[in-house]
């Protein structure tokens, strides 16, 4: 944690408290101590405090450890136990000290029951502070524990024995016979150098649990250890009593190991918050003393002996026994270190080879980097993946094979991750581009760790992997049949040029391009030719376009062309300037394709849409599309410009439809009728069938109105068998009530050889309504190419065989009229009105229709002039031998009423003709009898 984050921190309140706590034991201890000095202030307070105050400290001490013990789980509660039970034996040997000295106001005796206690003391404290080291996990380390025990006490007793206990024995022995005092003054001693000795060994070997605990408690034994020391000397063992300074010691050791536990619980709770976790430093210092341990234990064994031979006393064989135990342990320990040594050598020599055999096998490639970047050390891998030797690499700078564009992000990565924290960032992972043997650059994902200040990287070829996401998404943006961008790359550009510096650039545009003519050639040619004209053209859209601007299929065969803008401000010269390159593409697009042996022709039908202030890409393709839309519907082979209106007239055409489509389930259709009447004779021949919508304001919508913004197949088809079941029905109605008259129903060729209408419905609609035969004329338009004319024809001779009339509708205008006059069971051939129209005022068009008229009258056909609005058209047409006409000149649209009374009256007026006759239905169009696949030319 830095300086900065370290104050603004927030305080632990244990923290807080630890370091009351502290304070609080340091000030009682010092108070203590004072006291001591001074002597409390007289003989019977120094007694007091020097019995009971040690008493009532130890005892503070046992019950601390107890309840720590009992308030704990796991392997170190026998530990505190012991050092309760330790501290209880000290607490009772004071007590019976003070019993003596204040109780009783006599010495104590030696040796007495404070003797025992205090001889109990250690026991405990030793086995408490074994269950406190750390477990060797062998054999051989349970014997170094007990050798550097030994060593560390032998060379102690040693020492002690040469300085102070062989005189302390020789006075016990010489002023009382008896064994007991002699006994008593060296179990002193003993047990002391014993507790140091494990103070000592075990300081080196203290488990890593409540590492805080265990330093507390041995600090504690360490300094009742001391004070046991110093009294037990032959100077002041002599002259002690009750409540001397050196009581602060033992008060002082007790205090410190009631606090032990306790002070450790709250430092492991501190430590167990969340933050990042504390990073515990070695101590070489200390691993040294511990491996200097033994040899410093020899020379202090060393230096007992070297005091009694300079001394030129005779070596005591206590001194002698010791020291050679001391020796012989320290050599069994060098032994066993030894044979330790060369185990772990053998085992680190196998782990060097093993991991060797690892890296230099490994497919990946493990480079160390110094901290200046050189390269330290390169696995033999390198030569596989890198095409380049490894020690050609060892000694390079690392920078030198990484490519200069990657160079700065590669380093920017490094930094920052050597700038993390270890523990929350431990490795991190690099992808660039690293140079090879041949010199080309290689795509490398490495992992990189820290190691000594630099950098250990492993690093593995990942170029086919990222060649392969290349390719993927050079797929998922791209046409796979003309491989230009399709529609959702194409979106993301335009959403881009919206969006980007030339957001506001109103010289910006979309082009939307259709194949006029694509389905015939795929109808004529076949499916695969289809798609090599796709290739094509996708090739001269590319061509065309300029390096900026983006060309696109958008599927099928529509195609899209984004067009930057140049900045220009003047929309009017924009416009232009688009308008030609549409154009430009609309010719390039319909010269001739070479497929296979045979040339092609299309025409490209292109809608353009100029970018506006905050039009989003998905309006703007809209009215590119809208505005193409408009194209083909104005003649196809052209290109239009986006207009407001247009959208307008989308809204209005969906608008209608959707009306349409409710009114045929409302059953809001009107069926009326017009009559054709006989030129001759002014009578009613037959009647049209026409639907007509009323709308919810009442208006009638003629069938070329809702027809053409219907949009819906489903629903013309529904209308066009509502009309058919319709008329047949209204004109059985009428043939019961007395008016036998033909009426003629305009149906679609592909209306007919419709797959989805059940066979044999006209024949079955016939027979369930009764309608004589000859009473029902289908109008056929020759104006759908997609229609097979041998299935038409099959469908039309059935339909004849049962008396179903046939007129060819829209004569004149369409292209196959004459193959349809050559194969189709034609009865009757109806003019287009455009020719009707004209056939007064234009020339050409009374020759073009006098001829066409020329051919029904030789082929033996009726004809139906159709649009017959004015007198002068009616005596046209009877003068170039036209038998019926349909029009204003003589009714309009009827209802069933109004038709009725038509057909009482009989006939209508036609100009030329003196004075009409009363005829009921005379005039009718005769039914050509007999089946023929070809119709038969009369002879002249």
């Amino acid at each position: 944690m830095s300086a900065l984050g370290a104050l603004l921190a927030p305080r632990s309140t244990t923290g807080s408290t630890g370091l009351r706590s502290r304070i609080l034991l340091g000030i009682v201890c010092a108070g203590y101590s004072v006291g001591a000095a001074v002597g409390w202030g007289s003989p019977q307070v120094a007694v007091f405090m020097g019995d009971f105050g040690l008493a009532a400290a130890a005892l503070i001490a046992a019950v601390s450890c107890f309840l720590y013990a009992r308030a704990v789980r796991g392997r170190l509660r026998p530990a505190w136990l012991l050092f309760s039970l330790s501290s209880a034996m000290a607490a009772c040997g004071n007590a019976v000290w003070g019993w003596y000295e204040v109780i009783l106001g006599v010495p104590v005796p030696t040796p007495s029951l404070a003797d025992l206690f205090f001889l109990c003391f250690a026991p405990p404290a030793i086995v408490g502070l074994l269950v406190l080291a750390k477990r060797p996990v062998t054999r051989a380390g349970w014997v170094c524990l007990a050798l550097d025990a030994w060593l560390i006490g032998g060379s102690l007793l040693t020492l002690a024995w040469s300085l102070a206990l062989a005189h302390t024995t020789h006075v016990a022995g010489f002023q009382d016979a008896s064994v007991a005092p002699a006994a008593l003054s060296l179990a002193y001693p003993l047990l002391d150098i014993v507790l140091v000795s494990m103070v000592l060994a075990l300081h080196f070997r203290r488990a890593g649990v409540n590492r805080s605990a265990v330093n507390t408690a041995i600090a504690a034994l360490a300094l009742t250890v001391l004070s046991d020391a110093v009294f037990t000397s032959p100077l002041l063992r002599s002259t002690y009593h009750s409540g001397q300074l050196l009581d602060a010691g033992w008060f002082a050791g007790s205090l410190l190991l009631a606090y032990a536990p306790w002070g450790a619980r709250r430092g492991a709770r501190t430590s167990a918050r969340p933050g990042p976790p504390r990073v515990i430093a070695s101590r070489p210092i200390a691993g040294s003393l511990a491996a200097l341990t033994p040899y410093l234990a020899a020379a202090v064994c060393t230096l007992g002996i070297l005091y009694n031979v300079v001394d030129g006393r005779r070596v005591d064989r206590v001194v002698i026994f010791t020291g050679c135990t001391v020796v012989l342990a320290l050599v069994v320990r060098q032994g066993i270190m030894l044979l330790d040594n060369i185990s772990l050598t053998q085992e680190l020599a196998q782990k060097e080879s093993h991991f060797r055999s690892l890296v230099q096998g490994s497919s990946d490639v493990i480079m160390i980097a110094a901290p200046n970047g050189t390269l330290r050390y390169v696995s033999p891998a390198a030569a596989g993946v890198y095409g380049r030797e490894a020690e050609g690499l060892v000694g390079s700078e690392l920078s030198s094979i990484i490519h200069p564009e990657d160079l700065g992000r590669f380093v920017h990565e490094v930094r920052r991750f050597l700038a993390a924290p270890p523990h929350e960032e431990p490795t991190t992972r690099i992808e660039c581009r690293f140079r090879s043997g041949t010199g080309d650059w290689l795509n490398v994902e490495s992992t990189v760790n820290r190691h000594q200040g630099g950098l250990l990287l492993n690093s593995r070829d990942v170029t086919e992997r990222v060649r392969l996401q290349a390719q993927l998404q050079h797929n998922a943006e791209h046409d796979p049949l003309t491989d230009l961008p399709n529609r959702a790359l194409f979106t993301a550009r335009v959403r881009q040029a919206l969006g980007g510096r030339r957001s506001g650039d109103p010289g910006t545009a979309v082009l939307f391009i259709d194949l006029d003519g694509f389905k015939a050639v795929n109808d004529t040619i076949g499916h695969q030719a289809g798609d090599e004209l796709l290739v094509q053209a996708g090739r001269r859209l590319q061509d065309s376009v300029r390096a900026g601007d983006t060309a696109a299929r958008l599927g099928g065969d529509e195609f899209a062309a984004l067009i930057m803008g140049d900045g220009t401000r003047d929309q009017g010269a924009r416009e232009y300037q688009v308008h030609e390159i549409a154009d430009r593409l609309r010719l390039t697009l319909s010269q001739p394709y070479r497929i296979g042996p045979s040339e092609v022709r299309v025409a490209a039908s292109i809608g353009v849409a100029f970018a506006e202030p905050a039009i989003s890409p998905t309006d703007l393709m809209r009215n590119a599309d809208l505005a193409m839309y408009r194209a083909k519907a104005g003649g196809k082979d052209r290109v239009e410009l986006y207009a407001p209106q247009m959208q307008a007239d989308v809204v209005r055409r969906s608008e209608l439809a959707t009306r349409l489509r409710t009114a045929l389930r409302e059953g809001e259709f009107a069926l009326l009728h017009q009559p054709v009447v006989h030129l001759a004779s002014g009578s009613v021949a037959a009647v049209a069938a026409q639907a007509r919508w009323r709308s919810a304001q009442g208006i009638l919508f003629t069938p070329a109105e809702f027809l053409r913004v219907s949009g819906d197949d489903d629903r013309t088809a529904e209308l066009g068998r509502w009309l058919l079941e319709e008329a047949v029905a209204q004109a059985a109605d009428r043939a019961r009530a007395g008016h036998p008259v033909a009426v003629s129903v305009r149906l679609s060729a592909a209306r007919l050889l419709d797959a989805a209408s059940p066979p044999g419905s006209i024949e079955a609609l016939l027979t369930r309504h009764g309608l004589p035969s000859g009473a029902l004329m289908v109008e056929v338009a020759d104006s759908d190419p997609r229609v097979s004319f041998d299935a038409l024809e099959q469908r039309l001779v059935a339909l004849r065989r049962l008396g179903v009339r046939i007129a060819l509708d829209g004569f004149g205008s369409g292209f196959a009229a004459i193959n349809a006059l050559r194969r189709l069971p034609i009865d009757v051939l109806k003019l287009d009105r455009n020719l009707v129209e004209g056939v007064v005022e234009s020339a050409r068009l009374h020759k073009i229709t006098s001829g066409l008229l020329r051919i029904a009258c030789d082929l033996g056909l009726q004809s139906v002039a159709d649009g017959v609005d004015v007198p002068e058209q009616v005596l046209a047409l009877r003068a170039m031998g036209c038998t019926h006409g349909q029009g204003m000149a003589f009714s309009g649209p009827l209802d069933e009423y109004r038709l009725r009374r038509a057909l009482v009256r009989g006939e209508f007026p036609v100009p030329g003709i003196p004075s009409p006759r009363p005829v009921m239905a005379g005039g009718s169009i005769p039914l050509l009898t007999g089946s023929h696949a070809e119709t038969p030319v009369p002879p002249t």
